[in-house]
């Protein structure tokens, strides 16, 4: 597996140089930013991400007004107390997309972002949690959440602005390309390599997931 110094110098030279490649790399919130999110835009953030997957991205921009005035600003509470009554109103709603199984999730993650409150908050768990051990949190995500494994889970955490990667197409041939995995990581064992590797790249270059990960995308 290269050096980061060496993934850096491959990504800079195909974008521009180091200034201007330097410049494009997103960076993750503070601590305290994230620390500060509210309950209702971790729901929010989840639920454009789940309705995304799979949809024309604009599609769901274009009706996400609809989105908040449906959800009421998506109040936890407010969601968290709907019912599968509330069903036939909703696929009735022309002013969202009307997906049954990704609507459900708006309840379903309401009540686990309720859960969460006993633990100090969605805020304090997730900005809290260490990035050395960010395939928990995807894991936590994906056993506790509703439709939040895979990268739904891994793009909810980007757009809040919390550290982590993203395992794109990209991201996922550099990889396999340094043997950290030969596949795309499904498996336990495989998310253990690949958290490995970043954990490695974070000592080397003192940056985080956020980073790594652009300058993996980057590097082909």
């Amino acid at each position: 597996m290269r050096s980061f110094e060496d993934l850096y110098a491959i990504s800079a030279a195909r974008h521009g140089g180091v200034d201007t490649f330097e410049a494009t790399l997103t960076k993750p919130l503070p601590d305290a930013e994230v620390a500060a999110i509210p309950e209702d835009r971790w729901l929010a953030i989840m639920t454009k991400c789940i309705f995304q997957a799979g949809f024309n991205w604009k599609v769901i921009e274009a009706k996400w007004d609809g989105f908040e005035e449906t959800f009421q600003g998506f109040n936890i509470d407010y969601c968290a107390f709907l019912h599968d009554e509330d069903m036939d109103r909703l696929m009735s709603n022309t002013a969202i997309v009307r997906n049954g199984q990704k609507l459900r999730t708006v309840m379903e993650n309401a009540h686990f972002l309720q859960r969460l409150r006993e633990k100090g908050g969605a805020s304090a768990v997730f900005g809290g949690w260490p990035s050395t051990d960010y395939i928990g949190l995807l894991d936590m995500l994906k056993k506790d959440g509703a439709r939040l494994g895979g990268v739904s889970g891994q793009y909810a955490m980007r757009f809040a602005g919390r550290d982590g990667f993203i395992l794109s197409r990209d991201v996922t041939a550099r990889l396999i390309a340094e043997n950290v995995i030969d596949k795309p990581a499904t498996s336990k064992s495989a998310m253990r390599a690949v958290q490995a590797a970043f954990n490695t790249w974070m000592e080397e270059s003192g940056r985080g997931l956020t980073e790594i990960s652009r300058v993996l995308a980057c590097s082909l």
